[in-house]
C-alpha cells in the first residue's frame, strides 16, 4: 500500500531531526576527545581543579536538589526522561490568575528544561501552547500531557530551527491549530564545552551559531506577520552572554548576540506595540548539561554559582510569565532580565 503524503512528510521530518541530532553527537564526540587530551595534559603537569566548596542556598518555598548530583552523561541532544534527578518544572506552589488568558504561545525547545517549565506555567495562566523541538518525541509528548492537564490545548512540532522553512511551517501550524499567535519564546539552543578556540571545529561553530542566533532570527521573522499589538517575543539569553565563559566561547558569543538582538528588535518593533525582552538564566538543571559535559563535571554542575547549586527550571519559568503578560509588563521592553541566583551568577 502506498504511503499517504502526510505519512511521507512525517517520516521525512523525523529523518531530518535524527540527521541533525547525529551531527550534534559528532560535534560532541570531537569536542570531548579534544577536552580529554587537554585534561590529561593538565593532570600530567600536576594541575588540578579545586571544588568550589560553597554551601547551597535555599531561598524558595521548598528545598531544591543540591550538589553533588548523580554522575551521568548523555549523547546529544539529550533527553529529560533519562535525567536524574528529574528536573523540577511543575512549580506546584505557583497559582495561576489568568495573566495569559486566551493567548497563544509558541515555544522552541519546549519539550524539556526551561521550555517545558514555561509551557506548563503559560498553560496555568490560560494560554494555549505550541512546542517546537528537534526529535525528542517522548519528552515532547510528556510536556503536551502536562499542558493539557492544566486545561490548555497543545500542539507539538518537530524540526530544526536552523531551517527557515521549518520556522515558517511551525508558525503556520501553530496559527492553524490554535487560532493565532500572541507570544513567541525563542529557547532552543546548542551548547558544547571546548577547552580552547582551536578545538572548535567549523561544524561545531556553525551548529552553535545557526541554532542559537540564526534560529532566533528565523522564528521571529516567521512570527511577525501574525503578532499583533500587545504581542510579545521572549528570547532565552544566558549569564554567559553577560559574564563570558572560557570554555563556551562560541555559546557565550551567541548569547551576547541574543541580548543585542533583543534590544535592537525591541526598538524596531516598539511602534507596532510588540514587546521584546530576554531572560538570562544562570546554571539550570536541564538535559543540555549531561549532554555536554563528562559525568564527573555534571556532578558538580552549578555549585560554583552564587547560590552554590544549579537552578531548577521551575525557578526560572515565572520570569517568562512576567515578561509575556501585558498585565505585568506592558511597560517592560528591551530588557535582559538576569535570573542567575546572584549578581555574579
Amino acid at each position: 500500500m502506498a504511503k499517504s503524503a502526510k505519512s511521507i512528510r512525517k517520516t521525512s521530518v523525523a529523518g531530518a531531526g535524527e540527521r541533525v541530532a547525529k551531527g550534534q553527537r559528532d560535534v560532541q564526540r570531537k569536542a570531548e576527545a579534544a577536552n580529554a587530551r587537554k585534561s590529561a595534559a593538565k593532570k600530567s603537569a600536576g594541575k588540578t581543579t579545586k571544588a568550589a566548596g560553597k554551601s547551597a542556598v535555599q531561598a524558595g518555598v521548598r528545598r531544591q536538589p543540591t550538589n553533588p548530583l548523580p554522575r551521568q552523561h548523555q549523547a546529544k541532544p539529550g533527553l529529560e526522561s533519562l535525567l536524574k534527578p528529574e528536573p523540577r518544572f511543575m512549580a506546584p506552589d505557583y497559582i495561576g490568575s489568568g495573566k495569559l488568558q486566551d493567548k497563544v504561545a509558541l515555544i522552541t525547545g519546549g519539550d524539556s528544561g526551561i521550555g517545558r517549565a514555561v509551557a506548563v506555567l503559560f498553560a496555568r495562566e490560560g494560554a494555549d501552547v505550541a512546542i517546537a523541538y528537534l526529535n525528542e518525541d517522548g519528552d515532547a509528548l510528556k510536556t503536551k500531557a502536562h499542558v493539557e492537564q492544566e486545561g490548555a490545548r497543545c500542539v507539538t512540532i518537530a524540526g530544526d530551527v536552523k531551517d527557515p522553512a521549518f520556522c515558517e511551517r511551525a508558525v503556520r501550524q501553530t496559527v492553524d491549530a490554535l487560532g493565532g499567535l500572541d507570544i513567541l519564546v525563542n529557547n532552543a539552543a546548542f551548547q558544547q564545552h571546548s577547552a580552547s578556540l582551536e578545538d572548535i571545529t567549523e561544524a561545531h561553530l556553525q551548529e552553535t551559531l545557526q541554532t542559537n542566533i540564526g534560529g532566533y532570527f528565523h522564528m521571529a521573522r516567521a512570527a511577525l506577520p501574525y503578532l499583533r499589538e500587545g504581542g510579545s517575543i521572549i528570547n532565552t539569553g544566558s549569564e554567559t552572554g553577560l559574564l563570558g565563559n572560557k570554555e563556551l566561547l562560541d555559546y557565550s558569543a551567541t548569547k551576547g548576540a541574543i541580548h543585542a538582538f533583543t534590544k535592537s528588535l525591541a526598538s524596531n518593533l516598539l511602534e507596532r506595540g510588540i514587546r521584546v525582552n530576554a531572560v538570562a538564566p544562570g546554571p539550570v538543571w536541564t538535559p543540555l548539561n549531561p549532554a555536554d559535559q563528562p559525568a564527573d563535571k555534571v556532578a558538580h554542575f552549578g555549585e560554583d554559582s552564587d547560590m552554590g547549586r544549579p537552578a531548577q527550571p521551575e525557578e526560572i519559568s515565572p520570569a517568562y510569565v512576567f515578561l509575556a503578560s501585558p498585565v505585568c509588563a506592558s511597560y517592560v521592553n528591551g530588557v535582559v532580565l538576569p535570573v542567575m541566583g546572584g549578581p555574579r551568577g
